[in-house]
């Protein structure tokens, strides 16, 4: 699409601002060790599961006149399968009216566990591989993640009820393993594949083997670019982290455009009320389900999300393209810094 025509298409989104994406922060609790988690989780986690009751009472604000037909709400966490009434959790949404989904890292997703979900309602899944078996696990921070996760996408795979992607953080790691993940994913059947890299947030924020270099990083858009144009039998993306320049358009369906904020939200696990889970709460959060209307805080706030000019300093304020990018992602932008933390585009005009 010609850029002006984006943009104006972009704008058209923002002043809509429909709501059709909902995080669910269920739990924070995690049985792995993620070196990329932002959030730090663990299986003594500090915050108490939210109950499911809170949750809907937030969902019940949403008038349903207001609900687009591809309403999705995503159970997220830390990792969503340490709650025991997950099923349930998902139920209770589905009879309201809403699809429903999760991201898992797949160690506890197997054959029960899937029949349970899906006769929960749960139409969409997102689960990681993160590499060949010694750098996933490496990742992971857990021996045999890689082979349960294998498993649990043979299992989904087979699921024609199920709208699934496989997720990779790409690093230093696995920059060099994608074509035989490429391989491995395709030859399971697999549909879509999205690839995403690391921010320095969290435990990833001075680990070096997390960070591709502005050379790994081209080579992975012109992995992504090559198979794109190849076609095949699966859909691979990167995500939609920043404006790529050059790389618009090939490694992506449509031109980047973050809807955090626009169509995408989330209540955390205490209640705050923010967009994607994983940028910074305490910068961003616009409300609590606990003080507030949900809905009203959607229609009325997110001032930060919808009008980005506040972002246009330290290397932003001067960029060329910043019409097109608008500062990058909203998780870019990480404690009260006036400085975005990483520019996509700086990396790929070499």
């Amino acid at each position: 699409m010609n850029p002006l025509l984006f943009r104006l298409f972009r704008d058209n989104e923002i002043k809509l601002h429909e709501l059709n994406y909902l995080f669910w922060e269920c739990t924070t609790r995690c049985n792995f060790h993620c070196r990329h988690c932002g959030s730090d989780c663990g299986l003594a986690s500090r915050e108490k599961d939210m109950p499911v009751e809170d949750f809907l009472s937030a969902l019940d604000t949403i008038p349903a006149e207001s609900r687009p037909k591809d309403f999705t709400v995503v159970l997220t966490g830390g990792e969503p399968l340490m709650r025991p009434d997950i099923a349930e959790a998902g139920r209770a949404i589905w009879q309201r009216g809403f699809g429903w989904g999760m991201v898992t890292n797949g160690w506890k997703y197997d054959e029960p566990m899937h029949c349970r979900l899906m006769e929960a309602g749960m139409r969409v899944l997102t689960i990681s591989l993160d590499g060949l078996e010694e750098a996933h696990d490496w990742m992971r921070g857990v021996t045999g993640s890689y082979r349960r996760v294998l498993n649990a996408i043979f299992i989904f795979a087979r699921e024609p009820r199920l709208n699934a992607d496989v997720v990779t953080c790409v690093n230093k790691r696995n920059v060099g393993q994608l074509q035989l993940l490429y391989d491995i994913l395709s030859g399971l059947g697999v549909k879509q594949w999205r690839l995403f890299t690391i921010i320095p947030i969290g435990r990833a924020a001075t680990d070096a083997d997390m960070h591709l270099s502005d050379a790994e990083f081209v080579s992975l858009m012109e992995f992504i670019k090559a198979k794109r144009a190849a076609g095949g039998t699966m859909n691979v993306t990167f995500s939609c982290e920043g404006y790529l320049g050059r790389y618009e358009e090939k490694v992506r369906q449509t031109r980047y455009f973050c809807r955090a904020g626009v169509n995408i939200a989330s209540v955390l696990i205490d209640g705050r009320i923010c967009a994607c889970p994983n940028i910074d709460r305490d910068r961003f959060c616009q409300g609590s389900i606990y003080t507030d209307n949900f809905y009203d805080v959607w229609q009325n706030r997110f001032e930060d999300f919808r009008r980005r000019d506040w972002a246009r300093t330290g290397r932003c304020a001067t960029c060329s393209q910043w019409r097109n990018c608008l500062g990058g992602g909203m998780h870019n932008w990480h404690g009260s810094g006036s400085e975005v933390l990483q520019c996509h585009y700086a990396k790929t005009k070499n």
